[in-house]
């Protein structure tokens, strides 16, 4: 727990220089740290033929038992899909293994704002064990990471910026630094309410690495040339399921 708050700090400082690189779009897959040292060129050219862009809802919620809320969840696949809902990754707190981080892919977003307002959703939840009220997030991602990585740990950030142009600027010329540093990305998706709130996932590979990152002069460097508006909201997870 201890190296979790250290972390924690740390990725405070991370998250001031997040933007957006274009690479290829599959379903399921994570990087792994060797591929990421060593193509990081690759990744950050726009290529020729864009990704297909796909559209995420992100909910979050506490639950009093995640086995009971899983089954649950499970169960109520069919109307998710009637909605045009399906599902991605469930992700577990490291801090709290009963805060449930749920990620669908949407097919309509009307639809899928159709579903959350749904008395049967409620019903489920309520027949999960889910405690207090759910967020919902509707996002455009705009990159995915289409390799494989061994770590399962996760770390989603959502900020807003000043200029996303800009925020991007930083965090393509300081890419190869954070590989090096075990901090690897995985998504950049930009909220559909607003596209100047950005929602970044990263996998870390090494925590001592990434520990000893965030406390680096050259990061804090980066952090002044980027701009990043109000608290960040992290969230640090286990992937518990990717479909």
């Amino acid at each position: 727990m201890n190296q979790l708050r250290v972390f924690a700090s740390g990725i405070l400082a991370l998250i001031m220089m997040i933007s957006c690189n274009s690479g290829s779009s599959d379903k399921g897959t994570a990087t792994t740290a060797d591929s990421t040292a060593t193509d990081t060129t690759a990744m950050q050219k726009m290529p020729e033929t864009p990704a297909p862009t796909r559209t995420v809802l992100l909910i979050r919620h506490k639950v009093r038992n995640f086995g009971q809320w899983f089954s649950a969840f499970e169960e109520h696949d069919s109307v998710r899909k009637a909605y045009g809902l399906h599902s991605y990754v469930v992700g577990r707190e490291l801090g709290d293994s009963n805060m449930v981080l749920v990620a669908l892919l949407m097919d309509d977003t009307a639809r899928a704002r159709e579903f959350t307002m749904l008395p049967n959703l409620k019903e489920a939840m309520k027949k999960g064990g889910v405690i207090g009220a759910p967020s919902f997030r509707y996002e455009r991602s705009v990159w995915h990471d289409s390799t494989t990585d061994t770590s399962t740990t996760r770390v989603l950030v959502t900020h807003k910026v000043k200029d996303f142009a800009a925020w991007q600027k930083v965090f393509d010329d300081h890419k190869a630094a954070r590989s090096a540093a075990g901090v690897i990305d995985r998504g950049i998706n930009r909220n559909l309410d607003d596209s100047n709130e950005v929602t970044t996932v990263f996998a870390i590979s090494d925590m001592a690495k990434a520990e000893a990152f965030m406390k680096s002069k050259d990061l804090k460097d980066k952090m002044t040339e980027a701009g990043v508006i109000g608290a960040p909201d992290i969230f640090m997870y286990h992937v518990a399921k990717q479909y």
